[in-house]
Order: C-alpha cells, then sequence, then structure tokens
C-alpha cells in the first residue's frame, strides 16, 4: 500500500537481525559484503538479555533510513523522511480519528487500532510467515509483547496507523464509500530477500469507515480467514497471507443470518500480509466522486510501486497496467477454479489490483460438484456461485475500465474460455453423480491405469466410486486413456506422480473449519493448528490428517452448515 515505514518491534530473548534490500551496497557486515546469507546471521540460538545494538543502513524508496537491532528488542527505526514521502506522494484526510464520516480529497485516513479487552490469547501463527517473510525467530510467539503487538494492544514503534478509502460495486450495484471499517493498515516491511509486505489488522476497531458497525471481528470469521489465507497459499493460489490470531473474551454482538437472531461472540484479531492492498473500489471512488487529480497520483504511485516493469514515461502506460490487471486477474480465476474455490463475495471493493486473493469471508471449496455451487447463504440470487466467478471477474474488470476513463483511454476487454471434450465429459458425469470435486481429481492421480480398465476401483475411493456409477464412465475411461496414450514413454507411475502434484488431497472444506471453530470458541486451538499443519502440505498425505477424516466423505451434519457475510 502506502511508503510509510514503521518499526518492527518485538519483545524477545532470540536475537533477529534484519536485512538490506541490496545486501552488498548497504551492509557493513562481511558476511552481507561477500553475499553470504547464513542462518546465523539471522538468528542466534544462544538466549542473552544485555543490549547490544547493531547498526545497518538500508534503502527504500530511493532513500537512506537507519535500523538498529539489539537482543532485547527487535527494532527497525526508520526516519521521519518515510513518513514525508508517503504524505507527499497520497493525500491523507485532513480528519483523524475513527468518527464515521464521508470522507473526501484522500487515500487514507490516520486512524488507531482500539486495543482487544484482555485476557488475550494467541491461538494461532504461521510459522512460514514468521520465517520466510518477516525473518523473525518463531521464539517471539512466546512472549506477551509480540501478542500485544500483533492484536492492536501496542503499536510497532514508528508505526503510522491508517484506514483505507475505497467504495465498490456489491452485488452489482454501486455501494458508495466503503473502504476499511474494521482494518487499520501499519506499515510495510522489507525482508532479507528484498521482498516488500504490507502489514494490516483486521478487526482491531473503528476507523471512519466503519459506518454502523463496531469495527470487530469475532473468532468464527477470524479462524477460517488465518486457516484460508495460508491454505490457499501452499495450494499454489495468489492470495494475502496470515501471521497470527489473536483472541479474547471480549464480547462482540452479531446477527449472523440477518435474521433478528442476535448472539453474543467474542473478538479476534488477524494480522494479515499482502503485496499490496489496493483493489478495484481504491480507484472507483475517485472516479466516482470526480477526484480526478487524486486518481491520477494515486494511480501513477499504483504503477510506480508495483508495476515496475511499466516505464513511467510511457504514454500508454494506464493501457498497459489495465491489460496486465485483465490477464492477472484471469489467471486468479482459473487458480480459483483448479481447487473448486468459490470467494463469496466477488464485489469490486474484494478485487485486489495486483490480482491476489483478498478478504477471506463466506467463501466456500466445493465438495459435490455443482457450478451453481453458492457458498454465502447472503447470496440469494446466485451471483457469485462458482461457475459465474469468470463473469464476474469480467463485470469488475468493466467497472475498472469505466473507473479508468477519465484518463482518456478505450481498451477491449476479451475473455476465452477453452474447454476441451474431455473436461466437458468428466464434468457432466460429475454433475449427475455429486462426485466430490476434490477427491475425483485426487483419487484419478491416485488409482492406476489397469484398475481404470478393469473398473475395480478400490472401495477406499470413495470419490472414484461415486463416480463409477454413471453409465457413461467407462466411455470416458476409454478416452481418457486414449488422451494418456499420446504422452509417449510415459509410465503410470510418473502420470501419478505428476497429477499428485497439483491435485491436493486436503482443502479447507467448511466442515473442517466449522469443527476448528466450535473448538477455538473454546479455547481448544487444538484442531486449528492441525489443519495449519495439514494445508501447508496439501498435496502430501498425513496420517493425522488421515486420522481426523480430511480427504474421507464429509460427515452427513456438514450438508446443514452455513456461512454468511456476518463476521
Amino acid at each position: 500500500m502506502t511508503k510509510h515505514g514503521f518499526t518492527l518491534f518485538v519483545f524477545f530473548s532470540a536475537v533477529a537481525s534484519t536485512t538490506c534490500r541490496d545486501e552488498q551496497d548497504f551492509c557493513e557486515s562481511k558476511v552481507c559484503n561477500e553475499r553470504e546469507f547464513k542462518q546465523n546471521h539471522f538468528y542466534t540460538n544462544e538466549k542473552t538479555y544485555g543490549e547490544i545494538p547493531l547498526t545497518l543502513s538500508h534503502r527504500l524508496l530511493g532513500k537512506i533510513y537507519i535500523m538498529s537491532v539489539n537482543v532485547l528488542f527487535y527494532t527497525l527505526t526508520v526516519t521521519d523522511s518515510l513518513c514525508v514521502y508517503f504524505t507527499d506522494a497520497l493525500p491523507l484526510d485532513e480528519l483523524d480519528g475513527p468518527v464515521s464520516r464521508p470522507v473526501r480529497g484522500c487515500v487514507f485516513s490516520g486512524s488507531r487500532p482500539t486495543p482487544l479487552k484482555e485476557p488475550l490469547t494467541l491461538a494461532a501463527a504461521s510459522q512460514d510467515v514468521l520465517r520466510n517473510i518477516l525473518d523473525l525467530n518463531e521464539s517471539v510467539i512466546q512472549n506477551e509483547e509480540f501478542v500485544l503487538c500483533v492484536s492492536g494492544g501496542k503499536l510497532f514503534p514508528g508505526s503510522i496507523p491508517l484506514a483505507h478509502r475505497y467504495g465498490g460495486h456489491q452485488f452489482g450495484y454501486w455501494a458508495g464509500q466503503l473502504g476499511d471499517g474494521r482494518a487499520h493498515f501499519l506499515g510495510e516491511y522489507t525482508n532479507r530477500k528484498g521482498e516488500r509486505w504490507e502489514l494490516q489488522l483486521k478487526g482491531s476497531g473503528k476507523t471512519p469507515y466503519s459506518r454502523s458497525g463496531d469495527g470487530r471481528a469475532v473468532i468464527r470469521s477470524s479462524v477460517r480467514e488465518f486457516l484460508c489465507s495460508e491454505a490457499m497459499h501452499f495450494l499454489g493460489v495468489p492470495t494475502s497471507r496470515a501471521l497470527s490470531l489473536v483472541v479474547s473474551e471480549e464480547p462482540v454482538w452479531r446477527d449472523l443470518f440477518y435474521n433478528g437472531n442476535v448472539i453474543k461472540e467474542r473478538g479476534a484479531v488477524v494480522l494479515r500480509l499482502a503485496r499490496s492492498w489496493f483493489r478495484i473500489g481504491s480507484l472507483e471512488i475517485l472516479t466516482r466522486t470526480g477526484e480526478l487529480d487524486v486518481l491520477r497520483t494515486l494511480l501513477d504511485f499504483i504503477i510506480e510501486e508495483y508495476f515496475k516493469s511499466i516505464a513511467m514515461n510511457d504514454p500508454d502506460k494506464y493501457v498497459v497496467f489495465f491489460s496486465r490487471v485483465v490477464n492477472e486477474t484471469a489467471h486468479l480465476i482459473a487458480h480459483w477454479m483448479s481447487v473448486g474455490f468459490a470467494h463469496g463475495v466477488c464485489n469490486t471493493d474484494n478485487f485486489s489490483l495486483l490480482s491476489i486473493t483478498i478478504d477471506y469471508g463466506p467463501f466456500g471449496f466445493m465438495e459435490s460438484y455443482d457450478p451453481n455451487f453458492v457458498p454465502n447463504t447472503s447470496d440469494d440470487e446466485g451471483r457469485y456461485s462458482i461457475g459465474a466467478q469468470a463473469n464476474v471477474g469480467l463485470f469488475n474488470l468493466q467497472k475498472l475500465l469505466e473507473a479508468l476513463k477519465p484518463l482518456s483511454f478505450y481498451f477491449l476487454i476479451v475473455l476465452i474460455w477453452n474447454e476441451t471434450g474431455d473436461s466437458c465429459i468428466i464434468s457432466f458425469l460429475m454433475e449427475d453423480t455429486g462426485a466430490d470435486f476434490t477427491m475425483t481429481f485426487r483419487q484419478l492421480s491416485e488409482v492406476t491405469m489397469s484398475q481404470l480398465q478393469t473398473g475395480s476401483i478400490p472401495p477406499s475411493m470413495w470419490a472414484l466410486s461415486d463416480l463409477l456409477s454413471h453409465e457413461y464412465f467407462r466411455d470416458w475411461v476409454q478416452l481418457y486413456l486414449k488422451r494418456l496414450s499420446r504422452m509417449e514413454s510415459d509410465s503410470d507411475a510418473a502420470r501419478q506422480h505428476r497429477m499428485q502434484g497439483v491435485n491436493p488431497r486436503y482443502v479447507l472444506r467448511n466442515w473442517m473449519a466449522e469443527s476448528a471453530i466450535r473448538k477455538a470458541e473454546k479455547n481448544d486451538f487444538s484442531e486449528v493448528a492441525l489443519l495449519q499443519k495439514t494445508l501447508t502440505e496439501p498435496f502430501v498425505e498425513q496420517e493425522e490428517a488421515e486420522r481426523a477424516g480430511y480427504s474421507s466423505k464429509p460427515p452427513s451434519w456438514a450438508q446443514q452448515l452455513r456461512v454468511s457475510c456476518s463476521s
């Protein structure tokens, strides 16, 4: 998002060192200069408590900033000039504070998180995000200061918390000003690989964009967002990430299905990360309100910061930008479809300009094959069914085009849906039999060709067994075997290995998430941990996951589950 800096400040006993964006030019360490990034350059196994400052220089946005690291505190201290750069680049709201109001003439509003009421519990943390994105030692999660920092109870030193202003089309209609109603952007971290990640709290209190909301998120929705953002990453789908999930005893009231039945739930906060949180609605709001100078400023900023391959002096830079977003959005939706993922609320305010999956709400992974599968019970008309996502993507891109029209260019969007005869046949069989989407393709990658030829499908392959009952199954098998015969010198084992690498055995089914949520609401986070562990290796059969039934037929009670936009 924006380029103001913050201090990544975490109180812990083991040293976690920082990184240099260009380590040879800016790091004075001999190890860095020799470009030998050994593990102990970032971590130490020795627990110490004395202060041993290590000062590095760091280049960000073409300027020099000072960072210091010591044993007791992990600090990334940034000079004030970075904040000056940000405020010069993108206009800030002249007013400050969380009072809900119409906002004009800016991209962000200053807004501080509201701490959750204690006691707080760190229910989950992503080891992959800690190690590979934030360069932190896993021991950091054991300290109370960490819990405060990732839940909004304490600001990272140097952080300037902000709420983003945007609008959006919701269920096909312009909804006006929306914005971060319960999220706070904390700042950006550049890790040792030179990657820049923007940190944001969700469920951290009111902002000027909260409207009538309370600025909170509940355990139910926060568990789902934490688990799914990480699960999607390990499935290979472009996505935001989640560092941590903190739960509290703070009461939060929700009407789960908007039927007047308000219940008391508990508040939670997720610290999530993305390369950028800008979305189509970020630009739409500015066009709709006629703020064309701000529109051009923001669009230039986005291109310069996130689309580096586009030359800023290219007279067609906006066309190239739009073309890139169209292409990457198409790829993103193809990723979704390949794993049976339905986002649930594909509004323009939930569609990233960087074409990553953001804002996990009433999503669902399709179980029985059904192109009309709708995970969101709030979607009465089925606008965002899994089979409609490509068309919805086209609609959203058209709205992006409308937002860019004042910058004077025209563009024709053409999305081509390419479906071979084989896929038509298999989808026809799956829809007729209600075969499970994920496990049909997974078991197809595990079955042998001889088993397919003879129809001797083991009972354990329950999804393929459902497919076997179709009268045209053997006809499809013959077509499938004929297609495979074109792959010369390809053994059955090689086919199985290749297919198992792209067809997951485990996805975050709603019943699995619900089981974890019910336990988490009783302060039992064991299943959150098991799911987190399982979903980091979705293509690998795992003993614990098998015992939990994660690749078995969904339980009968799963059919009664409903999820909504209430969160």
